[in-house]
């Protein structure tokens, strides 16, 4: 592949992280900035927001990237504007939100259509024969459910912290903020781009998109008018793209020109549109070097899970890289894996400290050994930890 090439080091200040030296991400197969890619890259793709290939511009993004994995889900309960406030504050390059729709079709930022356990809906009576059970890409669920309430319905309720055994602190926040629509969140990355003088970065998931076709509420068309509505739609805007079935990004790069990532979770598994449509391929097959080719003609680039980077033992403990880090950038594609935390819990057994699941373990050291497989960013729930990380990586 070509080399990766990467602007010279910038001092750059980062709130809550302190000062990094992070260099300007050129991935892609073109030379300049995306800004520059403007100049010979708003052709006729440009011009009707469909981007072909998707090669040929660059992410201006800082190498190793951070992405507020729902926000800063670490210090907030995750997909609230408290969250992406903290997370932005902190400094974090890009901002994730996960989107689902309600009843009447507005698009709301929630990791799951199932709000059980991220909202205050079980304590409101008036909604207790909402409870149901349903079977959500072959998995059996029992809660409430975004698409049975109404914009207005579900903007009674309040956000509450999902894993409170684990993130007790963040329990202090339960109650303060509503689900925030998508478009609140433009909003509000539109008033942080003009008060800071630069763009704020989104990363936007489709939540089990082939199920919400199949109940008449399809993702890809709301979403794609309000990426047009506020100027996210073009080949440099300053949003991703994601999704864990291919062909909702397939059918997103028909409709806008924003950056799409593939996500990839374990290798035995399926994306459920695959599931759906009789495609026996599984995630293995996907990032094998012909996986990678199909995914670089309409996508730019793959989201995997850690362990697809760096495999782990029956112990937890990490094994050897393996080769998609090299295979995924010889198709032009970035890699962003998901997802690091600091809890013991959640980090491999390497850099696990003391007995307290809920502790803090080395998370500097398991980012340290991310980074050094040559991966272009990754998803973080604690943004100022992976910035501290990313900043003493990009300085040695």
């Amino acid at each position: 592949m070509t080399e990766r090439a990467q602007a010279g080091p910038g001092r750059r200040t980062m709130l809550g992280a302190g000062a990094a030296v992070l260099g300007t991400a050129a991935l892609g197969l073109a030379g300049g900035t995306a800004e520059a890619a403007g100049t010979t890259g708003r052709d006729a793709a440009e011009r009707t927001g469909r981007p072909g290939t998707g090669h040929g511009f660059r992410l201006d993004l800082p190498v190793p990237t951070v992405i507020g994995h729902r926000g800063a889900s670490g210090y907030r309960p995750e997909h609230t504007l408290g969250s992406y406030q903290l997370a932005l504050d902190m400094g974090a390059h890009v901002i994730e939100q996960d989107l689902v729709p309600t009843k009447d079709g507005h698009l709301v930022c929630r990791h799951e259509n199932d709000i059980t356990a991220t909202t205050d809906v079980a304590a409101h009576p008036e909604f207790v024969s909402r409870r149901t059970t349903k079977t959500v890409d072959g998995v059996s669920l029992t809660g409430w459910f975004t698409e049975d309430f109404t914009l207005a319905e579900l903007k009674t309720l309040r956000a509450k912290e999902r894993i409170p055994g684990t993130r007790q602190k963040n329990t202090l926040y339960d109650g303060r903020w509503e689900v925030p629509t998508f478009e609140e969140v433009l909003r509000w990355a539109d008033r942080e781009g003009r008060r800071r003088g630069r763009p704020v970065w989104l990363y936007v998931e489709t939540k089990h998109p082939t199920y919400f076709r199949g109940l008449g509420l399809g993702l890809e068309e709301p979403l794609a008018k309000l990426l047009r509505r506020y100027n996210r739609h073009r080949r440099n805007a300053p949003l991703i793209l994601q999704s864990f079935e291919p062909s909702s990004i397939q059918r997103l790069s028909r409709l806008v020109a924003t950056p799409g990532v593939v996500l990839l979770s374990g290798p035995s598994e399926r994306p459920w549109d695959f599931v759906a449509s009789g495609d026996p391929r599984t995630v293995a097959d996907l990032v094998k070097p012909e996986g990678l080719k199909w995914i670089a003609s309409y996508a730019q680039g793959i989201g995997p899970t850690l362990d697809l980077i760096i495999p782990k033992d029956a112990s937890g403990r990490l094994t050897g890289p393996t080769t998609l880090v090299r295979d995924a950038h010889a198709h032009g594609l970035v890699l962003h894996p998901y997802t690091m935390r600091n809890e013991n819990s959640f980090l491999p057994a390497d850099f696990r400290r003391g007995t307290d699941p809920a502790a803090y373990g080395d998370a500097f050291g398991a980012f340290r050994t991310y980074f050094e497989t040559g991966i272009d960013g990754i998803f973080a729930d604690n943004p100022d930890t992976a910035l501290l990380a990313a900043a003493d990586f990009a300085a040695r």
